[in-house]
């Protein structure tokens, strides 16, 4: 595996410090949503093994953080490859001793109408986004159950808990992250390890700013609180279900959508 490491300034960053020793990975954390967790995790102490496909983009986020005086190391990491899981998951380990908090947020879209939709785009969507979680928290969570603490948040989708048209292979693996969030949190209740996961609404992006007009108003009108949602709200929410104060939340999906779905 071709594997870039970036150390940076060891200083702490100003902030809540919640989580200052702690060790945690993010996957797909070279832009959007991944990026957003890995720099508010960093705010709050943690030092952060950045995971995603594309090194370059990582090195970049790894900049922002040493910028303002946090930790970082950047990994290539191919969700949708068992042989990439197991070894970016053995050289994090032996870089950084350990991983306490674990962020699934890596994940692709493939849509399409059930009754055009490959097979193929099928598997693809459930191997990267739900089976790709399952086998890294399979390596890594050893880590957590040895210190007797650890973190794992899962970020599934509104999607995977209404619905959508053209979606069915996206929606079946959020929905299937929710449920592998609730076994993995029987499972190592024990040891002291919470499994949650963060449900995003309709958030703002690149891409979502490239939707027509009417499209995003049909879809502003369906949000409560009247406003898109930022990686800065996931992030938030990330961050406090990995401290000390979430001690006692496991199992469980934490909504963040603006009021657009109430399960």
């Amino acid at each position: 595996m071709n594997e870039q490491k970036t150390t940076n300034n060891p200083g702490i960053p100003a902030g809540d410090q919640g989580l200052n020793g702690r060790i945690a990975l993010v996957t797909g954390a070279s832009q959007g949503i991944g990026r957003a967790c890995a720099i508010e995790l960093a705010k709050s102490g943690a030092t952060i093994a950045l995971a995603a496909r594309t090194v370059a983009k990582l090195e970049a986020v790894a900049a922002e953080i040493a910028a303002a005086g946090g930790h970082a190391r950047s990994y290539a990491l191919d969700v949708s490859s068992e042989e990439s899981i197991k070894a970016c998951a053995k050289t994090i380990l032996a870089d950084l001793g350990k991983v306490e908090i674990l962020v699934n947020n890596a994940g692709i879209t493939k849509d399409g109408l059930t009754l055009r939709m490959k097979l193929a785009d099928f598997d693809d969507v459930l191997r990267t986004n739900l089976t790709g979680a399952f086998l890294l928290t399979q390596a890594i969570i050893s880590s957590m159950m040895k210190g007797r603490w650890g973190r794992v948040i899962n970020i599934t989708s509104v999607v995977g808990e209404a619905g959508a048209a053209g979606q069915a292979n996206y929606a079946a693996s959020k929905a299937g992250l929710i449920g592998l969030t609730k076994s993995l949190a029987r499972e190592f209740a024990s040891r002291g390890i919470t499994v949650n996961a963060v449900a995003p609404g309709f958030i703002q992006t690149a891409m979502t700013e490239e939707l027509p007009e009417a499209h995003k108003a049909a879809i502003l009108a369906q949000i409560p609180l009247a406003r898109y949602g930022s990686d800065a709200d996931i992030a938030a929410a990330v961050a406090f279900l990995a401290t000390d104060a979430a001690g006692y939340i496991t199992g469980h999906t934490l909504d963040v959508n603006g009021g657009m779905y109430m399960g």
